[in-house]
């Protein structure tokens, strides 16, 4: 069992719709707070859809991951600050459909034992960036 992670993820599209792409890593997390290695890095094409929608996939892939490896504590770091919002209660959910990945999200929150989501600036995100893109890419490549 692992007690604390950190989870980076990113979700975006190439036009809004477009094809686009959802990319979560996982990071061990001492008790200090320093970050350790890398638990898991994914990602995944995930159609023609919304910025949005990748973003809440990318939270989706990273909590149901973290559930897998039996965690007990996260940290959700997200550079999206609708979803951050969303989550935290400061926003409500408009659209329907992300309504639908908003309570997927929050029905996967219960498995553990503390949730904290932080929202942060694009520039500290750039791993879960990349996977975003390197999804899409490889959906374009293969097309």
């Amino acid at each position: 069992m692992i007690k604390h992670v950190r989870i980076y993820t990113d979700g975006g599209a190439r036009g809004n719709p477009g094809p686009a792409g959802s990319g979560a890593v996982i990071k061990f997390l001492h008790e200090d707070g320093t970050e350790g290695e890398i638990l898991a890095a994914l990602h995944a094409y995930v159609g023609e859809t919304t910025n949005n929608q990748a973003e809440y996939q990318a939270i989706v892939m990273g909590l149901t991951r973290a559930k897998e490896l039996e965690v007990e504590h996260v940290e959700l770091y997200m550079d999206s600050e609708l979803a951050a919002k969303q989550l935290k209660g400061e926003y409500r959910v408009k659209n329907p459909e992300l309504a639908k990945r908003f309570l997927e999200v929050r029905n996967l929150m219960c498995a553990f034992k503390h949730v904290r989501i932080q929202h942060i600036p694009r520039e500290r995100n750039k791993e879960a960036d990349a996977l975003v893109n390197a999804a899409i890419d490889e959906h374009l490549r293969l097309s």
